[in-house]
């Protein structure tokens, strides 16, 4: 079943709505807003590669009070364990029996602060809820629920102490952006605003949880010509052949993209998929996935720059084509 004109006006005031509730919180940011909630209505997660004090907390926690859900922030840490995330079992000695105890990933939306600062292991214990939805403690599996998104953070300058992210746990996050200063207007009324601490803030329920879970499985009915896949297949194809670039975008990675371009679509109020769709969100779906030549990056290319030649060098089909 394709999703109908009405349905997707739908979709686009009830999106608009939610933005709207976020910037009450996080001011000037509109474009990260639809972003992240682009991510959470197509099922994915969302890294952020930001300095401290940008809002990052603030995002996720305006986003779970905007669905009426709940969310937990976790600061990762070195000494880190994977049951402090996950949960552990208790052995209960009147019951006589193991109780399942849930970690902090048991929310709607969880914030993983500074995830390259904890081990490896801890970092893969995120891997299984990321992918499946579920936690398997002493052969136990537990669904942390729907709508569920993960917003982990890291810091790009300080570098020291840190485990760089594997490449496969890169590919798990749908979209990676960064939240930035705020512009000279909206650092004024953050200033004016000086005798409420971010915290202290709450913005009322737009939604549901469970409209969330409707629309996350609404964006899937939009349409994607043929012509869509064509050059979605040619774009990834083009970062895979680049002298610049040693291992090019996944498989995971296009189907991301077409994934991401549905729920962009609909966010419009479009029942179907534009070559737009897809330019919009190139950047933030594929430049995470690219692992460049070293000789590239001394040169100073950056993946975010080979995106966009990429998507310069690569023509879309025409709206006759696509529609």
């Amino acid at each position: 079943m394709t999703m109908t004109p009405e349905e997707a006006t739908r979709f686009a005031a009830n999106l608009d709505r939610l933005v709207g509730a976020v910037e009450e919180v996080l001011l000037g940011k509109n474009r990260v807003i639809r972003l992240a909630f682009t991510a959470l209505l197509s099922d994915g997660h969302l890294l952020l590669e930001d300095v401290p004090g940008t809002g990052k907390t603030s995002l996720a926690r305006a986003m779970a009070q905007s669905v009426d859900g709940g969310s937990n922030r976790v600061q990762f840490t070195p000494d880190l364990l994977p049951g402090d995330i996950t949960g552990v079992s208790v052995y209960d000695q009147r019951s006589g029996v193991f109780e399942f105890h849930p970690g902090p990933v048991f929310a709607n939306i969880v914030l993983a602060d500074e995830i390259n600062r904890a081990s490896p292991k801890t970092q893969s214990a995120l891997l299984e809820v990321m992918e499946e939805g579920q936690v398997t403690v002493d052969g136990q599996t537990h669904p942390v629920g729907r709508p569920f998104m993960v917003i982990a953070t890291q810091n790009p300058v300080e570098q020291a102490g840190t485990y760089r992210l594997p490449e496969a746990q890169l590919d798990r996050f749908l979209m990676r952006t960064s939240i930035g200063y705020p512009d000279h207007a909206s650092t004024i009324r953050i200033l004016e605003g000086t005798d409420q601490r971010a915290h202290d803030q709450r913005i009322e329920a737009r939604l549901r949880a469970e409209e969330i879970v409707e629309m996350t499985a609404l964006a899937r009915t939009v349409y994607v010509d043929p012509t869509i896949h064509d050059y979605v297949s040619r774009l990834v194809d083009a970062t895979r052949t680049a002298k610049e670039v040693r291992l090019g975008v996944s498989v995971r990675g296009a189907l991301a993209l077409v994934r991401t371009a549905k729920t962009h679509a609909a966010g419009r109020g479009r029942h179907y998929v534009v070559p737009d769709d897809v330019k919009a969100l190139a950047e933030p779906v594929l430049a995470h996935r690219l692992i460049l030549d070293p000789e590239a990056e001394f040169d100073g290319v950056t993946a975010s720059n080979l995106i966009a030649q990429v998507l310069i060098e690569t023509p879309p089909p025409s709206a006759r084509q696509a529609g």
